[in-house]
């Protein structure tokens, strides 16, 4: 299965640069599927720049309600419609900076599941709780409670402590988590799901985490602003 490179460009980029992103990444390798997840007011204008590729876009959150007095949010339904193929669910961001729950998260999952969006559903441990030896136990429960019973879509394990900052967990310790993310999986879910990693990813560390065991793509977010870098981290993804 070829790996997953998503770019999650936070609340950033420019209406001005779509269009020489969007030509930039047609030069993509085709051994990596790749997902742009810009914010939603380019969503529109970048699906139709990438029309034709397979290059995917992406929403970086949803509401779980397909419709109502909801100030401010966008459903699954409505990133559907403007082109979107996927939605980033769950990030730590979401969750620290807009008190989101593992309950609000498994709505939102559901709902992009019910609008035809493949679901990017974020875990991931603070620096904290990974000092104290409970970094599997936390992801293990973020699974747990943001994943509905009839999930199909991607996990992207992010360390919170690395996400922006420049710092990565070794080599053993993504690995590691890899697995016990993909134990809790398969005693869920019978089909496989890939796991994505992020968190600092690069193109200098990218082929390296990349080859880890159960890493299936990546979850890129600064980096995936150049087109140059996210373009060198899809390169990087085994062709085999």
């Amino acid at each position: 299965m070829a790996q997953i490179i998503a770019g999650n460009w936070k609340m950033n980029g420019t209406a001005a640069g779509l269009g020489g992103y969007a030509d930039a990444l047609k030069a993509a390798p085709g051994h990596a599927a790749l997902v742009v997840c810009p914010p939603f007011l380019f969503l529109p204008a970048l699906a139709a720049a990438l029309a034709g590729t397979k290059i995917a876009v992406g929403g970086q959150d949803c509401h779980a309600s397909a419709s109502g007095a909801h100030t401010g949010d966008v459903s699954a339904i409505m990133l559907k419609e403007i082109g979107a193929a996927y939605v980033i669910l769950g990030h730590s961001e979401r969750r620290a900076d807009h008190g989101e729950s593992n309950a609000t998260v498994n709505g939102k999952v559901k709902a992009a599941i019910a609008a035809g969006l493949v679901p990017i559903v974020c875990v991931g441990e603070t620096e904290q709780e990974r000092d104290a030896g409970e970094a599997e136990d936390v992801v293990r429960t973020q699974l747990t409670h943001s994943l509905p019973d009839s999930f199909s879509g991607l996990v992207a394990y992010e360390p919170v402590w690395a996400i922006g900052t420049g710092r990565t967990p070794s080599e053993a310790d993504v690995a590691a988590m890899h697995g016990a993310i993909r134990a809790a999986l398969v005693a869920r879910f019978p089909a496989a799901i890939p796991i994505l990693y992020g968190g600092s990813v690069k193109p200098g560390n990218a082929a390296a985490l990349l080859a880890l065991p159960e890493v299936g793509g990546a979850l890129v977010g600064g980096a995936s602003l150049n087109a140059a870098d996210f373009l060198a981290i899809a390169a990087a993804a085994p062709s085999d």
